[in-house]
């Protein structure tokens, strides 16, 4: 009988996922559907680009998916029926019913736990969200206050693309540990002097607890001025998963067993930031590019074992390194071990911004399906 697998979001997880299952399984009875709410593929590690007025090239997703066997339905998901096995979008045909079911809707900017947040501030974790952060930082005068509000990656990023882009604005960093606290002693001590060397005002131990329309607040009542207010501070899963009846963590990822299959619905696997993947110490993975794309891998792996008879390995997903830039000409790569845990080894400077310029371009690759990671091939004509 057939067998029709829906992949619900085209990110770097389930993108890779769609593509490489529809691969393993080219010469069985099994369809993919991929749905995605957009037509194109969002280099979400470049959103931070984008605010600061850099446009990444356009990916087509029709262009990504060209003999892959993948059907694409451009629309965006509602809800989803767990009983009756079936994906409810926004238009056209309306509901898609699934055998298996693969959960890569992502993460969210998580704006809902500070008053006015949600409100006030800016976020990077949508394409909209930064061409819209970038038109308002257009129209500021020099001199203006820019706060970055979460010192983990993307805040960092963020906070150091703009003051390099915008050297006339005043960017100010809060967060409420030392910028970098991951990271290896010197690592630590580069960032910091890139941040000095930009005027990138670092407010270390400072928790923002509200976000007005031109301050910030911190937990001792301080307010702090600014003419534009970004939110890095925590990214959240959709509601969607636990909407729909499937067991999820306090922050909306999917809970999974050790094969990225929901504990509470086995026809389902989660992968990407939208799934409380494991890691080789049994850690709960982080939410990051590094870790969606060997899930969305290896899911495809097991359904293809599993849809095929036979037993599928453990998924324990294993870090490498930790790549920040900081603007265009500098950055660093943390070196890790397989838990995440920092190495002695680090890059610094002009050559760690080469390094992660090569892996960004080198994600591009794998999901054009011509890098390591999606060795998909065309299929062979039928005669």
């Amino acid at each position: 009988m057939s067998h029709h697998i829906v992949v619900v979001g085209a990110g770097y997880a389930g993108l890779v996922a769609a593509k490489r299952v529809a691969g393993r399984l080219r010469h069985t009875d099994v369809t993919v559907t991929l749905i995605n709410a957009v037509d194109r593929f969002v280099e979400r590690v470049r959103l931070h680009q984008v605010a600061a007025g850099r446009h990444p090239q356009y990916l087509p997703l029709r262009d990504l998916l060209d003999g892959t066997r993948v059907d694409l339905l451009v629309a965006r998901v509602t809800s989803i029926d767990a009983t009756a096995r079936t994906v409810h979008v926004d238009r056209a045909p309306h509901a898609v019913g699934y055998d298996t079911l693969v959960y890569a809707l992502g993460s969210r900017a998580h704006v809902d736990a500070v008053p006015g947040a949600a409100e006030h501030a800016h976020t990077l974790a949508e394409p909209d969200r930064a061409d819209r952060l970038h038109r308002h930082l257009a129209r500021l005068p020099s001199g203006a206050g820019i706060a970055v509000v979460g010192g983990g990656l993307t805040g960092l990023e963020a906070a150091t693309e703009l003051a390099e882009t915008r050297p006339d604005l005043q960017v100010a960093l809060y967060t409420g540990a030392e910028p970098g606290a991951r990271l290896s002693p010197r690592a630590r001590r580069h960032l910091r002097r890139a941040l000095d060397q930009l005027r990138v005002t670092v407010h270390a131990g400072t928790s923002v607890t509200e976000v007005r329309r031109d301050a910030v607040v911190d937990a001792d009542g301080r307010s702090f001025a600014t003419d534009a207010v970004i939110w890095t501070a925590g990214f959240r899963a959709p509601a969607l998963a636990a909407e729909a009846g499937f067991a999820t963590e306090e922050d909306g990822r999917m809970t999974v067993d050790r094969t990225l299959r929901s504990v509470s619905h086995p026809e389902v696997y989660a992968v990407g930031d939208a799934a409380a993947g494991h890691t080789v110490d049994a850690a709960i993975t982080r939410m990051s590019c590094q870790t969606a794309m060997p899930m969305g891998r290896q899911v495809a792996d097991v359904i293809a074992a599993r849809l095929t008879g036979r037993e599928p390995r453990p998924v324990r997903i294993r870090y490498a390194f930790t790549n920040i830039s900081l603007g265009r000409r500098d950055g660093i790569v943390q070196f890790t071990r397989p838990d995440d845990s920092p190495r002695a080894s680090v890059l610094t400077g002009r050559t760690a911004a080469v390094f992660k310029e090569a892996v960004v371009r080198g994600t591009v690759l794998a999901v054009r399906g011509t890098g390591p990671l999606v060795p998909v091939r065309r299929p062979r004509p039928r005669t």
